[in-house]
């Protein structure tokens, strides 16, 4: 990396100093001064993996200047473009990895070349009655010895960004879809009730005969839902059970595998031995 300073003293009591930091990349007279621009569209025709967009461009020239230049959706699906379309001017054909929707807003990600003020002066005699010599103020220092502050660009100040909720189209489902489809799965074709029906507006008052079937019905399935919840536990009480036999089973089997392959090596190194001797 290199970096270089630049330290400036104004009559001795106002200074102040830049650094800068960078890399050498190659060594070149030439410098190009960039600076990063972000464009974006919208679509407003899509076409599976293709679309076109408008509001990025101005003309076919700038169109024709981008061509083959990476794209990409703030939902993150990347493409590239394409070919300048007629109209409306500005308007181009893109291709994407996967279908967009026309709410997806589309960014292309550049860079713009920045021009330099070329500024000389030679200093041909330096040589004054006080020997001291100062070359041209700077605008900084302008704007400071007449009490100016730095002019700001409204346009180019952060602002709010409001974003509109978004309404999407309700599903369709094709018909010949709909008959291979599930009845849970189909789509039902009852609208939603705008009015409420009498008996969520009245009360309904039971007679005595009815409050008590009511009353007997609830009791009957408030056993039943204690029966069933006792016969759960149950079963779950024996399969524990039933686990924890088997577990023991298990572990006899083990520990009487082990004891054989202990006595069948032990057997089998005798046999060894006396054959070696």
């Amino acid at each position: 990396s290199t970096g270089s300073s630049v330290m400036k003293v104004e009559s001795g009591k106002q200074w102040y100093q830049r650094r800068v930091r960078g890399v050498v990349l190659s060594l070149d007279k030439t410098i190009d001064v960039v600076k990063k621009l972000k464009l974006t569209g919208t679509p407003y025709k899509i076409f599976k993996n293709t679309a076109f967009l408008k509001g990025m461009f101005s003309s076919v020239l700038e169109v024709s200047k981008f061509e083959g230049a990476m794209i990409k959706t703030v939902s993150g699906i990347r493409g590239q473009v394409k070919r300048a379309l007629s109209a409306p001017p500005g308007s181009f054909r893109a291709s994407f990895e996967d279908k967009i929707k026309l709410s997806d807003i589309v960014f292309l990600r550049c860079w713009v070349s920045v021009d330099i003020p070329k500024f000389y002066a030679p200093v041909i005699n330096l040589l004054t009655a006080n020997k001291t010599w100062s070359g041209m103020r700077t605008v900084a220092e302008l704007r400071r010895a007449n009490g100016e502050t730095i002019p700001v660009n409204k346009d180019s100040l952060y602002k709010d960004i409001e974003r509109k909720p978004q309404e999407f189209r309700p599903l369709k489902v094709p018909k010949n879809l709909q008959k291979s489809l599930p009845f849970k799965t189909k789509p039902k074709m009852e609208k939603k009730r705008t009015k409420e029906l009498y008996t969520t507006k009245r009360a309904v008052v039971l007679e005595p005969g009815e409050k008590r079937l009511t009353t007997l019905m609830q009791q009957l399935l408030t056993a039943q839902k204690e029966s069933d919840k006792k016969k759960l536990e149950k079963k779950k009480r024996e399969r524990e059970k039933h686990q924890k036999e088997l577990d023991k089973i298990e572990e006899k089997r083990s520990t009487h595998a082990k004891q054989e392959r202990k006595k069948f090596y032990q057997k089998n190194s005798k046999k060894d031995k006396m054959e070696m001797d």
